[in-house]
């Protein structure tokens, strides 16, 4: 898994908004993901980084979402990828 993507569980919201603002700061750009149950929780990360802690100085580039099979039987698993980009490294 590369440094930049952040895989957002069941932890508790700060803890992956912590290790965002880590990596962002080190980088220009960070992808948040999440599957499932945990979707809402990758928005609120995306949300505390940008409005909370950056301050505006980082914002959502874009947010992707999918469907993966998983499991036996297949079941459906929604998805979710959002990047947040720093504007001080950009």
């Amino acid at each position: 898994m590369p440094r930049d993507v952040i895989l957002v569980g069941k932890k508790p919201t700060m803890s992956y908004a912590t290790a965002a603002l880590m990596q962002l700061k080190e980088s220009n750009s960070i992808t948040i993901k999440a599957r499932g149950m945990s979707i809402s929780s990758a928005v609120d990360v995306a949300e505390v980084l940008t409005k909370k802690l950056m301050r505006d100085e980082a914002f959502t580039e874009s947010v992707t979402i999918g469907t993966v099979k998983l499991g036996e039987p297949e079941r459906n698993v929604s998805t979710i990828e959002i990047k947040v980009v720093n504007k001080a490294k950009k």
